[in-house]
């Protein structure tokens, strides 16, 4: 039995809730009568609803975001028509703007925008106490963090060793991209460094070995970001990986001292360029500077064992096919190990919504709110690029086929070349998932030399020496038919790739 419940739905079972472990550590002498339970968006909503109502609480708090908010909004309704007088509390980034407009939020009690440790605290204080605060909507501003109890001994012993932690330095963001709800914070405020680590140092003791930082720009404050790097590196023997968004065009010398010492499989950067376009980069108030982040990028592959993931935004205010083919082409030549290519979203509260008439921007109307058109991509071109992302993740970002794309990268227009690939496999196989790896070998054969003209030879060669780093047992029916050069019948090896993260949720 618990009066307070505290649930979402995670994208998959590998995430955790960082947010509810957060509002569970700082309930005060309320915290005995709280439980967390966390499911998954595949989870039929009858059956996390008869999970919730089991316990019989008296509130129920719900962290929405964009990828379970349809799903939630079913649970609430259940919840609801089942028990009536129970009370549903909603928070997250999903339902902290444009309330008015969302069904969920018409089906619950009270909504906590904006940072929720303490005003929920004070909400359950009063609920519990028989009172009903009038004000459905409550704002809760930004908190001073040395008074917020940190979340990490939420986390629980199947969290340390199954699933992926979430830990944060500092909460806002220095940039103002007017696509990102990070867009509205006012400045960057940090945890107090003392009980941070002394908090990392615990997690460390019972066993935790990859931590997701969630900061928009980890390196802002330089000697701050040394400290944390370097009170890790004193634990690398453990076997640790560290995860963190990485501001591209900051990376003065005694940073990159530091960095230059983790060993393979233990730093990822999220690197966030969006664009390299001048002008679209000043429509969306992106301030960085795009020749030092290239250099930068380029330092940090040729120069340490850092696995960087880079992104780029389709869909830009302003950005044209051309224009993000060259920006793809100028971030393949750094190398980085991923580019991820995201379809713009239109997240609630973004002030990139103020672009909507001027560039003729059409969003879906459903979760994710992804970009459908605008006056410089239609709506056939966008459903291409989003078809490229997904074969580009699974030709270009998976690790399997280096030596591919490795030619790849070294073709002129790279970005073009490998479009009309995308448009060759999609006309063959009429879908982007659930293609076997083996038939991945023998599709990305197909579409080089049948689609592009490639040289067969030339591409057998790459085919095989990608295929003797072991990720299959069996040789593809491309590599049976036709026997590999005699110097590339060797013994295979299976080669290391630097563990891969999912995003920030």
């Amino acid at each position: 039995m618990a009066d307070i419940l505290l649930s979402t739905l995670n994208a998959r079972y590998r995430h955790t809730a960082f947010a509810l472990r957060y509002l569970l550590a700082n309930l005060a002498e309320l915290r005995p009568r709280a439980l967390l339970l966390e499911f998954e968006c595949s989870d039929l909503p009858e059956e996390v609803a008869e999970r919730i109502l089991q316990h019989a609480p008296r509130i129920v708090a719900l962290s929405i975001y964009l990828w379970n908010v349809e799903g939630c909004t079913r649970l609430v309704r259940l919840l609801k028509r089942l028990r009536p007088e129970l009370v549903v509390v909603l928070g997250g980034p999903e339902v902290s703007f444009e309330t008015e407009q969302q069904v969920i939020v018409q089906e619950a009690d009270y909504v906590i925008c904006g940072e929720g440790e303490q005003l929920f605290y004070a909400l359950c204080r009063a609920l519990l106490a028989g009172q009903r605060p009038v004000e459905k909507i409550q704002q809760a501003p930004p908190l001073d963090l040395s008074q917020i109890v940190l979340p990490y001994d939420a986390y629980l012993p199947q969290d340390l060793s199954h699933r992926l932690l979430y830990v944060e330095r500092s909460r806002g963001c220095s940039y103002r991209c007017s696509f990102c709800l990070s867009a509205l914070d006012e400045t960057v405020r940090l945890f107090p460094l003392g009980p941070f680590l002394q908090a990392m140092q615990t997690l460390l003791e019972r066993g935790a070995r990859q931590f997701k930082f969630v900061d928009r720009t980890f390196n802002l404050h330089t000697g701050d970001c040394i400290q944390v790097l370097e009170f890790f590196l004193r634990h690398i023997s453990l076997g640790l990986f560290l995860h963190f968004e990485w501001v591209p065009d900051r990376l003065p010398e005694a940073l990159k001292g530091v960095i230059r010492q983790f060993p393979p499989g233990t730093l990822q950067f999220e690197i966030g360029i969006q664009s390299l376009d001048p002008a679209v980069q000043a429509r969306i108030h992106r301030r960085q500077n795009r020749e030092k982040s290239m250099e930068n990028v380029r330092w940090i592959v040729q120069h340490t064992s850092v696995h960087v993931h880079a992104d780029l935004i389709v869909g830009l205010p302003g950005e044209d096919l051309a224009s993000f083919a060259a920006g793809f082409d100028q971030l393949v030549a750094v190398h980085p190990h991923e580019i991820q290519i995201g379809i713009l979203k239109r997240l609630r509260g973004a002030p990139i919504q103020a672009d909507t008439q001027a560039f003729g921007m059409i969003y879906n109307p459903d979760p994710p709110y992804d970009l459908l058109c605008n006056d410089r991509l239609d709506f056939a071109t966008l459903r291409r690029l989003k078809r490229l992302a997904r074969y580009w993740d699974l030709f270009g970002n998976s690790g399997r086929f280096p030596h591919v794309r490795g030619i790849l990268c070294t073709q002129p227009e790279p970005f073009y070349a490998f479009l009309a690939l995308s448009d060759w496999l999609f006309a063959q196989i009429g879908r982007t998932h659930e293609i076997a790896l083996r038939h991945q070998f023998d599709w990305l054969y197909r579409g080089l030399t049948e689609g592009l003209g490639w040289d067969q030879e030339m591409v057998l060669t790459a085919l095989s020496q990608d295929f003797n780093r072991g990720a299959l047992r069996e040789p593809p029916d491309c590599l049976r038919a036709q026997s590999p050069p005699k110097s590339l019948q060797t013994t295979r090896t299976k080669q290391a790739t630097p563990a891969r993260q999912s995003r920030h949720q």
